[in-house]
């Protein structure tokens, strides 16, 4: 059975994701996303603008898609942001892995992890014990079965936002959104 790309949808929202944003929004962007690509980084920096702008208007997931192939530290980087995670920091990890986009070897990622003030032994540990591995694959798998292929992928209320996500863009599509054209996931 062969699926068309549009017609995929990703999982909806669960307790295991990443989300801010009032979950009763009118608008659900999941964002499959790599910490090393320019393009998500990028993408990031767009979103957050709306993530102020559209306050409690808009609820943001974000699930990670480590291109492993082209992103030697972006799976380190993923695992980095779930270690942070369980001490209850991935957002403000998941910020600090953007803006030091440039830095993410070993050695950088413990730097963040004591910006943060996390339990950088524990942190390290789990590193190098690949604890969160198996938590940054479900995200993977579920962007694949959604028809993810490269990063930043875009899903606003369910649907696949197959187009820019320059402002100029993904502005109308998020307003269109938030005034009640389709809601497929919540």
């Amino acid at each position: 059975m062969s699926h068309h790309p549009a017609t995929l949808v990703p999982p909806p929202i669960g307790s295991g994701d990443h989300t801010r944003g009032d979950e009763h929004a009118p608008v659900t962007l999941i964002v499959y996303g790599d910490y090393e690509c320019p393009y998500t980084r990028k993408a990031y920096r767009i979103i957050q603008r709306f993530e102020r702008r559209l306050g409690d208007g808009l609820h943001t997931a974000f699930r990670h898609f480590p291109l492993t192939w082209i992103h030697p530290h972006a799976q380190a980087a993923a695992e980095t942001a779930e270690a942070a995670a369980d001490q209850g920091r991935f957002w403000e990890m998941h910020d600090l892995l953007f803006h030091g986009q440039g830095a993410l070897e070993g050695d950088d990622l413990r730097r963040y992890a004591e910006k943060l003030e996390l339990d950088v032994g524990r942190v390290t540990r789990e590193l190098t014990e690949r604890t969160h591995a198996g938590r940054v694959e479900r995200d993977v798998a579920s962007g694949r079965g959604a028809g993810v292929r490269g990063t930043p992928t875009l899903f606003i209320n369910g649907r696949l936002h197959a187009d820019s996500y320059e402002p100029d863009v993904l502005g109308p599509a998020l307003d269109a959104a938030a005034s009640g054209a389709q809601r497929v996931d919540r």
